[in-house]
C-alpha cells in the first residue's frame, strides 16, 4: 500500500495516480491509451514473481525512461483513462504465466484476425412469364442421393482428421505445467461500465494493450484495486479465478474500502442504498478522510517523442507462427513503419508471406504483401497517384507477364477499372464510360522475329493483334435493336461480330457477321458488296438494314472502330510500361511526404525561418549603426580621452556645429543651383518658343506646354524645398546646440581641468 518512490520515500499508491488528459486526440479512447502505453514502454519482469514490487515509480519518470513492470505500465495506462473520463481503477492480483511474462508466441497475431462474416443473401431472380423451359435432366435422383451421402461421409471424416491433427497440434505446443500457477503476481486495469457510455466492464493488460473479460481463464485472482480517490480490497472467494466476482465497490461484503471519503460508489441494492443515505446524512461528512494529494508531477508527452513511440524507435512482438516489427515514421528510409512476416511452422523457419506497411510515402504506397511459396507479389495504394494505380499484383516486374492491376475509376478519365495482363491476352474493365464500354479483351499472337541492321535504327516490334472482344451496357435512348451489346474484331481474318441487346420481351438477340473487303476505305476505290459481305439475324427485321448504303456506312464505322480499338490497346501497353519503369525508379530512390506542419523535418520551413532569423539580426545590426555615438569622429582627432578639459570640450561643440552649418550651406546652395538651373532652361524654352511659334505645328506647340508644365512642376517643388530647408535649418542648428549643451561628456562640472 505504501511502497517507494524512485526518491526512496514511501508513498501511498493512491496518490501515485495523477489523472491527465494529453493533448492528442487519439488518447481520448481507451483502446487508443492502451495501444499507446503498449508500445511505448519496454516490460522489465518482477525481481519476484510471487511476490509484489517494493518501488512504484511515478509515471513521470517511467515515461523518460521507456522501461517498467506491470504496475507501473498499468498506473500509467490508469491515469490517462481517469484523464480521458473512464472508471478506471488499477487491479494488484494473480494471472496466468503468458500474461505475466508477455508471452505472446501461443497467441495469434492480432492483424491476422478476420471477424468472420454473415454471407450475404443472393438476390432472387426475376422470374420472367414468357421464358424458355430448361431441358429436362435424365438423372437418377437415387443415384443424386447416394452420392451426397458418400461426399457428406467423407467430407466428415475430412474434417475430423483436421480437428484431430489440429487437436494433437494444440497438445503439443500446450505449455508444461507452472510450479508457481496462481501465485505469479500481476498488476493490470479495470474498467468499470458507466462513464464514457461503456456498456460492460471489462480488464485491460497494460502489457499487451488487449481488453478481456472480467471473467477471462487468465486472471486468477484479486487482491485489492485502486484508484486517485480510494483503495479497496477484495472480501470474496477466488477459487474459481474471476468468474464469481461482482464490481460493485459499493458492497461493502464483497469490497472493504480503506477511506471513508464523501465520494463513494453506489450500492446496486435499493434497500441499503435508503440506509446509506440516512448515515451519509448524520455523520459521514464529519468522518470523510481527504486523499492525500498526488506528488506525481504532470505527464509530458512531446509531438516527437508520442510520434515514435516505441524505445528507439524500434519493437519487436513475437506471435505463433508470426512476427511483426515496428518501425517509427520516419526511421527507415523507405517509410517502412511495420513488418508482418508469417511462418508455417511453430519453429518460425519457413516463411509464407510478408506485409510490409509503409507511410508517408510519395508514390502512396501503403502495404506490400509477398506470398513466398507462389512468388506472387500485391502491392496496395492510397489515392493520389498520377495513373491512379490502386492495387497491383505481378510475380515480376518484366513486362508482358501475368499481373492484375486495380485502379480508382473515378480519378480516371476512360474509367479503367481493372486491368488483367496475360503473356497472350489483355483484359479491361471499364466503369462508368459514356460510351457505355464495360470490357475489353485482347488476344495477342506470336511476335514475329526481326532482323535487325547493325548500325540502322531500331525498330518497334509489338505483338500482333489477332482478336479484340469489346462488350457495352444498355443504353436506353436506343432501340435493342440498334444498340450493341458485343462486337468481336477478327483482325487476321478481316471478320467483325456485331451483337445486339436483348429485349425484355424477346428470348433472342440480333446479330451481324460482316467480312471486310480489301479495298475498303481507300479513296476512290469501287467497293463490291456481295451476300457474303453481311450475314445478319433480325429479331425485328427493317428495311434499311437490307440495302447496301446501310451495309457500306456501318462497315465504315466498324473499320474506323476497329483502328481506334487498335490504338487504344497500344496506349494500354505504353501505360503498362510507363507504370513498370515509375515504378521501378519509385521501389530504386523511394521519397517521403513531410507535411508543412512539421517543422522539425521540414527544410523549407527552417530555411524560412533561418532567413527571418537573419533578416531579423541585420535589422539589428542596422538599428546599432543609427545609434552610433555622433561625436565619436570628433574625439578621435583629439585622442579619444576619458575625460576632457574645457578648451577641448569647447573645441569639440565648434567643431560639431561648425559641420551642421557647412552641410546645411551646402544643402541650400545644391537646391539653390538646381532652382536657378530649371528656371534659366525654362526661360530659354520660352525664347525659343516666341522666335519659332509662327512656324510650329500643333505637335511641337503639345509637346513645349508639356515641357512647360512639367518644368514648372520641378521648379515649384525645388522652391518648396528650399523654403523648407530655410525654416527647419536654424532648427536643426538649435537642437544640436541643445544636445551639446545637455551631453553628459560636455558638462562644465564633469570636465577636468
Amino acid at each position: 500500500m505504501s511502497p517507494l518512490n524512485e526518491c526512496g520515500v514511501e508513498k501511498f499508491v493512491c496518490s501515485t495516480l495523477r489523472p491527465i488528459l494529453l493533448p492528442y486526440p487519439e488518447l481520448y479512447h481507451w483502446d487508443e491509451c492502451a495501444h499507446f502505453v503498449s508500445e511505448f514502454l519496454t516490460m522489465e519482469p518482477l525481481n519476484t514473481p510471487i511476490e509484489l514490487p517494493r518501488q512504484l515509480f511515478s509515471s513521470y519518470s517511467i515515461l523518460r525512461v521507456q522501461k517498467g513492470n506491470c504496475f507501473d505500465f498499468s498506473v500509467l495506462l490508469c491515469s490517462l483513462l481517469l484523464g480521458a473520463g473512464y472508471d478506471a481503477y488499477c487491479v494488484s492480483g494473480y494471472a496466468s504465466r503468458e500474461m505475466c511474462l508477455m508471452d505472446e508466441t501461443r497467441e495469434v497475431c492480432p492483424l491476422l484476425k478476420t471477424t468472420l462474416e454473415s454471407p450475404a443473401a443472393s438476390p432472387e431472380k426475376s422470374h420472367k412469364k414468357y421464358s424458355v423451359r430448361p431441358p429436362r435432366q435424365l438423372v437418377s435422383k437415387f443415384e443424386l442421393e447416394q452420392q451426397a451421402k458418400r461426399e457428406a461421409k467423407m467430407q466428415a471424416s475430412h474434417l475430423k482428421q483436421l480437428e484431430e491433427e489440429e487437436q494433437r497440434q494444440v497438445n503439443s505446443e500446450k505449455p508444461g505445467p507452472d510450479p508457481m500457477y496462481g501465485r505469479r503476481i500481476h498488476c493490470w486495469v479495470l474498467v468499470l461500465a458507466g462513464k464514457r457510455e461503456v456498456p460492460d466492464s471489462f480488464f485491460i493488460d497494460a502489457l499487451t494493450g488487449k481488453a478481456y473479460e472480467t471473467k477471462d481463464q487468465h486472471f486468477l485472482g484479486i487482491e485489492s484495486l485502486w484508484n486517485h480517490e480510494n483503495y479497496w480490497v477484495n472480501m470474496q472467494d477466488c477459487r474459481n479465478g474471476c468468474k464469481d466476482l461482482t464490481f460493485d465497490l459499493g458492497d461493502p461484503v464483497c469490497w472493504e474500502f480503506m477511506l471513508l471519503s464523501t465520494i463513494k460508489p453506489v450500492l446496486l441494492i435499493p434497500e441499503m442504498k435508503e440506509e446509506e443515505d440516512e448515515e451519509d446524512e448524520n455523520g459521514d461528512q464529519e468522518q470523510a478522510m481527504q486523499v492525500p494529494v498526488t506528488w506525481v508531477l504532470p505527464i509530458v508527452v512531446t509531438p516527437k517523442e508520442f510520434e515514435t513511440r516505441c524505445p528507439q524507435g524500434k519493437k519487436l512482438l513475437q506471435y505463433r507462427k508470426a512476427k511483426l516489427e515496428k518501425w517509427a515514421p520516419y526511421l527507415q528510409d523507405n517509410g517502412q513503419v511495420s513488418r508482418l512476416t508469417i511462418y508455417q511452422d511453430i519453429g518460425c523457419s519457413i516463411v509464407l508471406e510478408v506485409q510490409d506497411c509503409f507511410q508517408n510515402r510519395k508514390d502512396k504506397l501503403d502495404m506490400r504483401q509477398q506470398k513466398k511459396q507462389s512468388g506472387v507479389t500485391t502491392e496496395y495504394f492510397s489515392p493520389g497517384r498520377v495513373d491512379a494505380l490502386k492495387v497491383h499484383t505481378f510475380r515480376s516486374q518484366v513486362p508482358e507477364t501475368e499481373r492484375t492491376m486495380l485502379f480508382y475509376s473515378g480519378a480516371r478519365l476512360d474509367g479503367l477499372q481493372r486491368r488483367e495482363e496475360q503473356p497472350k491476352e489483355m483484359v479491361e474493365i471499364f466503369q462508368g464510360r459514356e460510351d457505355f464500354l464495360c470490357y475489353k479483351h485482347t488476344q495477342y499472337g506470336k511476335r514475329p522475329k526481326k532482323v535487325s541492321i547493325a548500325g540502322g535504327p531500331t525498330e518497334a516490334n509489338p505483338r500482333p493483334i489477332l482478336k479484340i472482344t469489346e462488350r457495352f451496357h444498355r443504353n436506353t435512348d436506343k432501340s435493342a435493336n440498334e444498340d450493341v451489346a458485343e462486337r468481336i474484331f477478327l483482325i487476321t481474318e478481316d471478320r467483325i461480330h456485331v451483337r445486339c441487346h436483348q429485349q425484355d420481351d424477346h428470348i433472342t438477340t440480333s446479330t451481324w457477321e460482316f467480312m471486310k473487303p480489301a479495298n475498303l476505305g481507300e479513296k476512290g476505290a469501287q467497293v463490291v458488296l456481295n451476300p457474303e459481305t453481311c450475314i445478319s439475324y433480325q429479331v425485328e427485321p427493317l428495311e434499311k438494314f437490307n440495302t447496301k448504303l446501310y451495309v457500306y456506312e456501318t462497315l465504315l464505322q466498324l473499320q474506323q472502330a476497329e483502328q481506334c480499338a487498335q490504338e487504344v490497346v497500344r496506349k494500354s501497353e505504353a501505360e503498362v510500361l510507363e507504370i513498370l519503369s515509375r515504378r521501378a525508379q519509385e521501389e530504386a530512390n523511394p521519397q517521403l511526404t513531410i507535411s508543412i506542419y512539421n517543422t522539425e523535418r521540414n527544410n523549407k520551413s527552417k530555411e524560412q525561418r533561418a532567413s527571418q532569423e537573419r533578416a531579423l539580426q541585420e535589422e539589428r545590426k542596422r538599428q546599432a549603426v543609427l545609434e552610433l555615438d555622433y561625436l565619436a569622429p570628433y574625439l578621435a582627432l583629439i585622442g579619444d580621452p576619458e575625460k576632457l578639459t574645457r578648451l577641448q570640450a569647447q573645441q569639440v561643440k565648434e567643431d560639431c556645429l561648425r559641420d551642421l552649418k557647412d552641410r546645411l550651406i551646402q544643402q541650400a546652395n545644391l537646391i539653390q543651383a538646381r532652382f536657378e538651373k530649371e528656371t534659366q532652361e525654362l526661360q530659354k524654352k520660352q525664347q525659343w518658343y516666341h522666335q519659332n511659334q509662327p512656324s510650329m505645328n500643333k505637335e511641337d506647340e503639345e509637346a513645349y506646354l508639356e515641357y512647360c508644365s512639367e518644368a514648372m512642376f520641378r521648379i515649384q517643388i525645388l522652391e518648396t524645398r528650399l523654403n523648407r530647408h530655410k525654416e527647419s535649418a536654424p532648427q536643426k542648428y538649435l537642437a544640436l546646440e541643445d544636445r551639446l549643451n545637455r551631453d553628459p561628456r560636455l558638462c562644465e562640472p564633469l570636465l577636468s581641468l
